[in-house]
């Protein structure tokens, strides 16, 4: 059946991460600089360690759960471990989670194919975008940063709806929205048990891009594989 909508991944499909977690170790320290210029006496080591304990319970809950709680509850958490009573709310909190995502951003880049590729999409098909991220507010400054807001018909941010991929749920929520059946929708990002079996789970088609060496033997196996964006124009044809 004739493709009507395609929908995209965000970080690493149309924006790029510096390698290895780079952003992560300077991100953290401007957060917990702002913490310090706020009255919160925990040193950097101390604090690191609570919140990462703090980070892995999340993960291991969302996991299970696939959902997920706003960056602010994480940092909630860890500051009531340390003592500190604030809820996800606080001016504090949430200053600090914009201090984090202020510096993250400083860390991600447009690939360089991305607006080439929208441009030529956009009208042709309707378009979305599903992020996990917990920091909706910062994807959205980010979207705004690279002037991509204008091409999406649908944005998802699984902060903001507390619902993550690979959750059937946030497919079938996009498509509904877009109007469109999943058979006539397709899917690109960069992990395979995210952006391959998600979309998969509601009958949608899936396009891989291949930014490292796939997984040898995977049971998750996409309908298109490419290795850049570009290459997203020729393969759409054949969906």
């Amino acid at each position: 059946m004739r493709v009507k909508a395609v929908l995209f991944d965000l970080f690493d499909t149309l924006l790029l991460l510096e390698k290895h977690e780079a952003y992560y170790a300077p991100s953290l320290k401007k957060l917990h600089e702002f913490l310090s210029n706020n009255g919160i006496d925990v040193s950097f080591e101390n604090f690191k360690q609570v919140y990462f304990e703090v980070r892995d319970k999340f993960y291991s809950e969302s996991r299970e759960s696939l959902e997920e709680p706003h960056f602010n509850l994480r940092i909630s958490q860890t500051l009531q471990r340390l003592g500190y009573n604030f809820d996800a709310s606080d001016p504090l909190v949430v200053g600090s989670t914009e201090a984090f995502s202020d510096e993250f951003m400083r860390y991600v880049s447009l690939d360089e194919d991305a607006l080439d590729v929208l441009q030529k999409l956009y009208g042709k098909y309707k378009l979305g975008m599903i992020s996990n991220f917990a920091i909706p507010e910062c994807c959205w400054k980010l979207l705004e940063k690279f002037d991509l807001n204008k091409f999406f018909d649908v944005v998802l941010i699984s902060g903001e709806i507390n619902r993550r991929k690979p959750s059937a749920e946030v497919f079938e929520k996009a498509l509904k929205t877009l109007g469109v059946k999943a058979s006539n929708a397709v899917f690109v990002g960069d992990m395979l048990d995210l952006d391959v079996a998600g979309p998969k789970s509601v009958e949608m088609k899936t396009i891989f891009i291949k930014r490292r060496p796939m997984e040898e033997n995977a049971d998750v196996i996409p309908d298109k594989v490419i290795s850049r964006l570009s290459e997203l124009l020729v393969v759409l044809e054949d969906c």
